[in-house]
């Protein structure tokens, strides 16, 4: 099997303790919640770094894990992790568009116990692709060989591939941006995971201060949220 080693930052403290509980509370979901999709309503709520931060636990916890990269349109974890491989990376766009076989787009990393299906070319109308059969084979296959699938998709509210890819999965992961995402839009996001009945398993309040008011408005509208708090009141530039 082929490597893609990766640069994965640190995160603070809080932050690793937050996104612990977070791992924590995943392993109590049942061993049948295995593909796992992180996702938001809107872009830059930071869904790509709760995806690498909790598939790099659940790995280094003694999991076999896999990171599936589905943002097909819009991904940024080959620059923003600074993959690095001896040779052409194939990846899940060449796996859809049948140039490549399951075995040629599974990467070991250099995280212990962590694989990736990457992307390797961006695509401007990846919808075709993602409804063909191959699809949902992949993430089959991948739910039988490792313990869990951590899936990275495409904003709900944007196009119709987070529902699509929603449909698909055992659970997902919803992350809310505190400042930003409204009420509506979150109600919305839920409401849509329901339709393909995609069971809701929590949410991720992110980017906000335990002490600040909008953090206490979400946690009591919404409940058990998991907090990020990547980089406090900071945003990171085409975080998505």
């Amino acid at each position: 099997m082929k490597q893609i080693d990766m640069n994965i930052r640190a995160l603070p403290y809080a932050v690793e303790e937050a996104m612990n509980r977070l791992r924590v509370n995943i392993k109590f979901c049942g061993k049948n919640t295995k593909k796992i999709l992180v996702i938001s309503s809107v872009p830059n709520e930071g869904k790509s770094t709760v995806s690498v931060h909790l598939w790099k636990m659940l790995a280094e916890a003694g999991f076999p894990t896999v990171l599936v990269d589905l943002d097909l349109r819009k991904s940024v974890l080959k620059d923003r992790l600074e993959f690095k491989s001896e040779g052409e990376i194939q990846g899940l766009d060449y796996y859809l568009s049948g140039l490549s076989e399951y075995q040629n787009v599974v990467y070991e990393t250099n995280i212990s116990n962590g694989y990736i299906v990457p992307v390797s070319n961006l695509l401007e109308n990846p919808s075709a692709l993602l409804e063909d059969p191959r699809m949902g084979e992949l993430l089959d296959r991948l739910a039988e060989d490792y313990r869990y699938v951590i899936i990275d998709s495409p904003p709900l509210d944007s196009v119709a591939d987070g529902a699509l890819i929603a449909s698909l999965c055992d659970g997902a992961i919803l992350v809310v941006r505190s400042g930003m995402t409204s009420r509506r839009l979150v109600k919305q996001s839920v409401q849509q995971l329901e339709r393909v009945r995609c069971r809701l398993l929590g949410m991720v309040l992110n980017r906000v201060e335990t002490k600040s008011r909008a953090y206490q408005k979400y946690y009591g509208k919404y409940g058990n949220y998991y907090s990020d708090y990547y980089g406090g009141h900071t945003s990171e530039k085409g975080d998505s």
